[in-house]
C-alpha cells in the first residue's frame, strides 16, 4: 500500500500545454525541495525524458493497454517509492483512450486507476467566460472522474486571468492558476512530437528550469499539493522484477546516445533482475562494442536524424553484423530495426537485415494486438502480446523472410531468426517479464566454451 500524494494533469486535446504545465509543475516542486516523480499516461517515450531532467527520476509510462489495466497501480508505486509527490501527465485530451475501445487506457481510465485527483488544462487563448461551458461538459462526462482544478495557458494578461476565474468560480471547479503566452520559451517538435532530452540535454535544463520558473509564479503549488494529498492510500503492492539472484550471468550492450534514447526503465530492470550486465555504448561514436558483449539491445529513437553519423561509423557498423552472423541474439525496436537495414535513406547501414529504409512517409500509429511469427531471442512463435507503431518510416522486408509479428487481419512486419528479432512495435516488457530472462539465456547460450 502506497499513500503517496499525487495528481494527473490532464487536458481537454492534445496541444494545449500539458507537458508544459506538467514539466513546469514538476521542476516548481522539485524546486522547493520535494522529491518528485513524474509519469507519462500513454506509449510515449520523450516527454518522459523531460520529466526526468525536472525531477532528477526516470520518468515512467502508465499505460492500460500496453501493461494493462492490473499493472498500473502496481507501477506507479515503484516508481513513486521514496517521492513525496507525484505528477501523472495526461495523454490527448482526458477521455481519449485506444480506438474503438471507449475510455480504455485513456487519462481518465488511468486516474481512477490511481484513484487521483485531476487538473484540467485548458488553452485559453482567444476564450473567456466560454471556459465555463468547456469545463463543466469535461466535469459532467463521467463523475467517477474526480476533476479538481484548472489550470489556463497561454493567458493574456491579468484582466484575462480574472475572466477566467470569476467564470469558472459560477461552475465549482477552481482556477489553480494561470501559465502566461511566452513565445522565449520554445520546445523544438518534429513530427512525433518534442525532440528528445538526448538530443539538447544542456538546452532541455535550460527550458525545465524556466519552465518550472513560470508555473511557480503564476500557479498555487500549495493549492496543488493539498489537492495532491487528497488521495486516499492507493492498496497496491509495488511491482518488481523478477531476481533470478546471484552476480551477473551475461552481459547485454544497449544503445544510447543521442539516436537510441527510446526505452522504458521497466526493460533494462528487468535485464538487470534476470543476470544481464548492462553496457551501454553510443552507435555514433563508439567504434566498437562494450567488451565481452554477449547479446545487442538496440532500443528506439531518432536514427533518421543521425543517419550521417551512424553510417560513417563504419567500423561498428562491421561489429554489429558480425555479430549477428556469429550467432550472438540481437534485439531491435523501431530505429534500431532501422539501424540494421541495409540503408536507411540511401545512407549504408549494418546490413543484418535485407531490407532499406526511407523515411518521409505517412505516419503510422497505434496500438496493435501481435501474434510472434516465428522463434527469436525473446519470443516462441505463436507468443501474443501488446505494442504500440509510432514511426514515418517504411522497411520493406525480401520475400519469404520470416516477420517478427503478425496483426489480425493479415498485416506482418519486422524480422526474426534464432538470434535475431528486429521490428517497429514497442512493447512494455513488465507485461511480459519472461522475456528478459529469455535474452539473458539466450546470450549465455551463445557465448562460446
Amino acid at each position: 500500500m502506497t499513500a503517496a500524494a499525487r495528481l494527473v494533469v490532464a487536458g481537454t486535446a492534445s496541444g494545449v500545454g500539458k507537458t508544459t504545465v506538467a514539466t513546469g509543475l514538476m521542476a516548481a516542486l522539485a524546486a522547493r525541495g520535494l522529491r518528485v516523480a513524474g509519469f507519462k499516461v500513454g506509449p510515449d517515450f520523450i516527454d518522459p525524458s523531460y520529466h526526468a531532467v525536472a525531477t532528477g527520476r526516470p520518468g515512467r509510462n502508465l499505460d492500460a493497454f500496453l501493461s494493462g489495466e492490473q499493472l498500473i497501480a502496481p507501477l506507479f508505486a515503484r516508481g513513486v517509492r521514496g517521492a513525496d509527490v507525484a505528477v501523472v501527465e495526461g495523454v490527448m485530451g482526458l477521455f481519449d483512450g485506444a480506438i474503438g475501445r471507449g475510455e480504455f487506457a485513456s487519462t481518465a481510465h488511468v486516474a481512477k486507476l490511481l484513484d487521483a485527483p485531476v487538473v484540467l488544462v485548458v488553452d485559453a487563448a482567444g476564450m473567456g467566460r466560454s471556459v465555463a461551458a468547456t469545463v463543466s461538459g469535461y466535469a459532467a462526462f463521467d463523475p467517477d472522474v474526480r476533476l479538481a482544478g484548472v489550470i489556463a495557458n497561454r493567458v493574456g494578461s491579468d484582466r484575462h486571468a480574472a475572466l477566467l476565474a470569476e467564470s469558472l468560480a459560477g461552475v465549482g471547479v477552481p482556477l489553480l492558476g494561470v501559465v502566461r503566452r511566452d513565445g522565449a520559451v520554445v520546445t523544438p517538435s518534429r513530427h512525433l512530437g518534442l525532440v528528445p532530452v538526448a538530443e539538447r540535454t544542456a538546452a532541455a535544463r535550460r527550458t525545465v528550469a524556466e519552465l518550472g520558473a513560470r508555473v511557480a509564479s503564476g500557479v498555487d503549488l500549495d493549492a496543488l499539493l493539498s489537492l495532491a494529498r487528497t488521495a486516499p492510500p492507493l492498496r497496491a503492492p509495488a511491482w518488481e522484477p523478477p531476481t533470478r539472484g546471484g552476480p551477473p550471468v551475461a552481459r547485454v550492450a544497449v544503445a544510447g546516445g543521442s539516436a537510441f534514447s527510446f526505452v522504458y526503465p521497466e526493460t533494462l530492470e528487468l535485464l538487470a533482475a534476470a543476470g544481464a550486465d548492462l553496457q551501454t555504448f553510443d552507435p555514433t561514436t563508439d567504434p566498437s562494442l562494450p567488451d565481452g558483449a554477449d547479446a545487442l539491445y538496440l532500443g528506439g529513437g531518432f536514427p533518421e536524424v543521425h543517419a550521417d553519423a551512424l553510417s560513417a561509423n563504419a567500423p561498428l557498423r562491421a561489429t554489429v553484423a558480425a555479430f549477428v552472423a556469429a550467432g550472438r541474439p540481437l534485439v531491435a525496436e523501431c530505429g534500431g530495426l532501422l539501424y540494421l537495414c541495409r540503408s536507411l535513406d540511401g545512407r549504408p547501414m549494418c546490413g543484418v537485415v535485407d531490407a532499406d529504409a526511407t523515411t518521409g512517409g505517412a505516419l503510422t500509429l497505434g496500438y496493435r494486438d501481435a501474434t510472434a511469427a516465428g522463434d527469436s531471442p525473446l519470443w516462441r512463435a505463436g507468443a501474443t502480446v501488446r505494442g504500440h507503431e509510432f514511426h514515418v518510416s517504411a522497411v520493406t522486408p525480401r520475400a519469404g523472410a520470416t516477420p517478427a509479428w503478425t496483426f489480425a487481419p493479415g498485416g506482418a512486419e519486422g524480422f526474426a531468426t534464432a538470434a535475431l528479432h528486429a521490428s517497429y512495435l514497442h512493447t512494455h516488457w513488465a507485461a511480459t517479464p519472461q522475456v528478459a530472462g529469455n535474452l539473458v539465456a539466450a546470450a549465455r547460450q551463445a557465448v562460446p566454451a
